[in-house]
């Protein structure tokens, strides 16, 4: 959420991820990140100090993978700038984190349903314990947490490795995803303990001329077979694929991203 952010010293800025809780951080193949251009770390990436505890922005996603508890801003937040100099909307995909670089790319699974989604960092926060991202109203309410106003989830940035070759020297570097409309979309219309009665409603949906699948995911007492239909590479095309799938009799149908 939007807060002043001070300006300090550039010290320890790593430390953070070396507590017992860290988060799993992986070092980039290539080294460290360049510096930007000039020598200048953007206002976003400097220490700041909230409640007498410093927070220490890391300079790459790379390898970021992180559980815990996500809660979700909307009213009164709505329409004020957010850490990164944006106007907040609550119904857009949009999240806030403590030390993620502004604008990474995350995937935001809840550990309770399921249901998966990507948000773009462009803000600050939580600054409540325990609670390591806040949401947009839109992707809590994608996600199921809004009536709880919490739930567990896994965050992951998304990312691909890209070689570069300078001097002669060839490395390999994180580029985070640019482009959240571009993906691999399915639309999950039912999940089944038994797997007799997912493969039911795949082939049904097949006849209905569906492109259906069952993923399964779990195991023993915990495992659950999903069934889920193609929504095509764009978020565009999976939203209305979303639409159709409702109308036709699955009011719980939703967007995952494999």
């Amino acid at each position: 959420m939007n807060h002043r952010l001070p300006f300090l010293t550039l010290a320890l800025g790593l430390a953070l991820l070396f507590t017992a809780c860290a988060p799993k951080v992986i070092p980039p193949p290539g080294g460290a990140p360049p510096p930007p251009k000039g020598g200048r770390v953007p206002a976003t990436q400097r220490p700041y100090v909230i409640d007498g505890k410093t927070y220490y922005p890391i300079p790459s996603a790379q390898g970021y993978e992180e559980t815990g508890i996500a809660s979700w801003y909307g009213h009164p937040f709505h329409g004020r700038k957010t850490s990164n100099g944006e106007t907040y909307d609550m119904h857009e995909l949009t999240a806030a984190h403590k030390i993620l670089p502004m604008h990474t790319p995350l995937l935001v699974r809840n550990l309770a349903n399921g249901r998966e989604l990507m948000v773009r960092v462009n803000d600050r926060g939580p600054f409540v314990k325990d609670r390591i991202i806040d949401l947009s109203f839109r992707a809590a309410t994608e996600l199921g947490i809004v009536r709880t106003g919490t739930g567990r989830v896994r965050i992951t940035a998304l990312g691909e490795a890209v070689k570069t070759t300078e001097g002669g020297v060839t490395t390999t570097r994180f580029v985070e995803t640019q482009n959240l409309q571009v993906g691999n979309f399915y639309v999950q219309v039912g999940a089944f303990k038994l797997t007799a009665n997912a493969e039911r409603l795949r082939d049904r949906l097949i006849r209905e001329g569906r492109e259906a699948v069952v993923f399964d995911y779990g195991s023993g007492d915990k495992a659950f077979h999903r069934v889920q239909v193609r929504g095509g590479n764009t978020l565009t095309a999976a939203r209305e694929m979303e639409r159709v799938m409702i109308e036709a009799g699955f009011p719980g149908a939703y967007i995952v991203a494999h």
